[in-house]
């Protein structure tokens, strides 16, 4: 029960319902989804429908249907299950046989407890019928397990015939490479040269598998190694995020630090003139009680000298109140220059919201992977000049594409009339660079890993690989039978490669052998008439830019086109060459007459021309874009490399 419970949680389960497989179909990319599932994924993809494929929901990697005519809800029948997660689902998935009663007996409508199983029958038997089973000349050698213990039993699933439903599939056609039974031998692969038993095959195929498991091991360790770098960048990073945390708060304690001391300075300042203004207030006081207190008495000398027999003193209380004495003493005690008349605090609100608006305690700085925000303004960032030392002419800058070693962005172009291979870095603050001299002018490049690029070279027929680390190494050279132009990665060991004459793309192995060479033709025509530069998408297909017939082109490895993009009016291409595709699907294009850069969308709509010559673009080659944001257009004439980011892109 555990033993199933785990295959149903890891290996019986869709990624997409998070449910046991009903009714599973293994794509080409070896991923098994429910039918239905898959299905409905693809339904909202137009690029999948367009190309008449599935689309995986997990890698999006397209798999070819075999009857497109169909309606999408059958294009998933004729996609059959994994061998591996058929047996899978048929011996621990819901509904699998249950070995606790005897098979036979339950065909009879009774439930005996088995006590062994049959692994040729396929059966578990009671001791009755299992005495009947020695007794049956055909079956009484067959190997039979005890089922009294807890043990584990090994099942042979028979495969049956979608055709001839009671015959086993037991043969291989290799010319044909479909698995058959004997009835399909007669009818239908007489004349096939090579059919085989399936078990005389099993060798061979577990020799591979095994090769294959070793290959996969080897990503497995690879891919653990990653996660456990990023498991430490999580570590390194957490830590870094509380110091900047730290920071922030530091920021703002030493804004609020400023604060209060400006608070505390008009405070001090306050009180110091208020008790200066107290103080003046206080002495005028003091000074006005003597001032009224010598009136009083004088008002009573006044009445006494009024009622004096005296006419003398009555004079002399007159020539005293004419002199003014006691109003002049008053009044000299309340003169004082330098008064504080009054304070008043001046509050400049809209001020003080405008500086506390301006206040910076510093600004977040986000670096996304792969991502350029295409509806924000794009502005010149940097100009690179690609002439270096030693060389004899003008710097022609071809195609160019962007690596990281090390944590150091390399950028990589091709310089077709100084017949070298170029890269420029910033190294520890310190710019830098390196050239690779060829022997003919490069054009096309791509990245195969994450330091390694392909470039054609194809006035000798060649192409070469090349390491960035970030000085440039040649690594090997191979030798084409056509002159290729523009060139892009498919897979790990797949290319795909354009060449002029006759126009076609070509899909080469790693060693330059030509598996496939696509030609599309429309109406008669052949729409392909002078590609030059290749790109492919996050869905596997790959674009074309083609000069000469002034469209891009979608195509799938296998050849199908998914959309051509010929317009008319302001958005048409007079001359498209560089073309590159962002991680969210985007597409730009640039237009070397017109001196743009053109947007469009996955499925080859127009949007917008995303930059002209007011940025800086002039007779655009090459064009791609970084994981940072960065678009890189190559200006042939200028022998330049402009560097565009958006204001908020980092």
């Amino acid at each position: 029960m555990a033993t199933s419970q785990k295959l149903e949680e890891h290996f019986l389960t869709c990624t997409i319902c998070t449910e046991v497989f009903d009714n599973p179909c293994t794509l080409v990319c070896y991923h098994t989804f429910c039918r239905k599932c898959v299905v409905n994924y693809t339904k909202t993809k137009p690029e999948a429908i367009s190309a008449k494929s599935l689309l995986c929901p997990f890698c999006s990697k397209m798999t070819k249907v075999s009857s497109p005519e169909k309606p999408v809800e059958e294009w998933a029948d004729d996609v059959k299950p994994s061998f591996v997660i058929q047996g899978l689902l048929d011996s621990f998935g819901p509904g699998c046989k249950d070995t606790k009663y005897c098979t036979c007996c339950q065909r009879e409508g009774e439930t005996t407890p088995a006590s062994v199983w049959c692994s040729i029958c396929d059966d578990a038997l009671c001791d009755v019928c299992e005495r009947v089973h020695r007794r049956i000349s055909s079956t009484r050698h067959h190997d039979t397990i005890d089922l009294s213990s807890e043990v584990i039993i090994p099942r042979k699933r028979k495969v049956m015939c979608n055709e001839h439903k009671d015959e086993c599939i037991k043969f291989l056609c290799k010319d044909c490479k479909k698995v058959i039974c004997q009835t399909c031998c007669i009818i239908y692969h007489r004349k096939c040269d090579s059919v085989v038993t399936l078990e005389s095959e099993l060798p061979a195929l577990k020799s591979q598998l095994l090769n294959e498991k070793e290959n996969i091991m080897k990503k497995q360790i690879q891919m653990k190694v990653k996660v456990d770098t990023v498991k430490s960048n999580g570590i390194s990073e957490k830590a870094r995020y509380a110091q900047m945390e730290s920071e922030i708060k530091s920021s703002g304690n030493k804004a609020r630090e400023k604060i209060t001391f400006k608070e505390n300075k008009l405070l001090d300042e306050l009180r110091e003139v208020s008790e200066k203004h107290i103080g003046q207030l206080t002495a005028d006081i003091k000074s006005g009680e003597i001032s009224v207190q010598m009136y009083r008495q004088q008002v009573e000398l006044i009445d006494q000298t009024l009622q004096s027999e005296c006419d003398m003193d009555v004079y002399e209380m007159y020539q005293g109140c004419e002199v003014g004495d006691v109003e002049a003493a008053g009044a000299a005690d309340l003169k004082d220059d330098g008064r504080i008349a009054r304070i008043m605090f001046r509050q400049d609100t809209d001020q003080l919201s405008r500086a506390l608006d301006d206040l910076q305690l510093g600004e977040i700085d986000i670096q996304y992977e792969g991502v350029l925000d295409l509806k924000a303004t794009h502005g010149l960032q940097d100009t690179i000049n690609i002439r270096v030392a030693g060389d004899g002419n003008t710097a022609y800058p071809f195609d160019v594409t962007t690596v990281v070693v090390n944590g150091t962005d390399t950028l990589v172009v091709t310089d077709y009339n100084n017949k070298s291979v170029k890269s420029f870095y910033t190294k520890t603050k310190q710019p830098g660079h390196s050239k690779l001299s060829l022997s003919s002018g490069p054009c096309g490049i791509t990245k195969l890993k994450h330091n390694q690029v392909a470039v054609t070279v194809p006035d000798t027929r060649q192409i070469v690989t090349v390491e960035a680390n970030p000085v440039l190494v040649l690594l090997s050279t191979i030798t084409t039978k056509k002159h290729y132009h523009g060139i892009t990665s498919l897979t790990q060991s797949t290319l795909a490669a354009c060449v002029r004459s006759p126009p076609s793309v070509d899909i080469l192995d790693i060693t330059g052998h030509v598996l496939r060479s696509i030609s599309p033709v429309h109406s008669g025509k052949t729409i392909l008439q002078d590609p030059n530069f290749l790109c492919t998408t996050r869905t596997g297909n790959i674009l074309v830019s083609d000069r000469s017939s002034m469209c891009v082109l979608c195509l799938t490895p296998e050849g199908d086109v998914v959309f051509t993009y010929t317009p008319t009016g302001d958005t048409t291409l007079t001359s498209p060459w560089g073309i590159t595709s962002t991680s969210t699907g985007a597409i730009l294009v640039a237009d070397y007459s017109k001196h743009k850069v053109v947007h469009l969308t996955e499925s080859g709509q127009f949007v917008r021309h995303f930059l002209t010559a007011d940025d800086g673009v002039l007779y655009p080659y090459g064009v791609c874009v970084d994981g940072r944001g960065h678009v890189y257009v190559c200006n042939h004439i200028s022998g330049e490399i402009k560097v565009f980011s958006s204001g908020n892109t980092v």
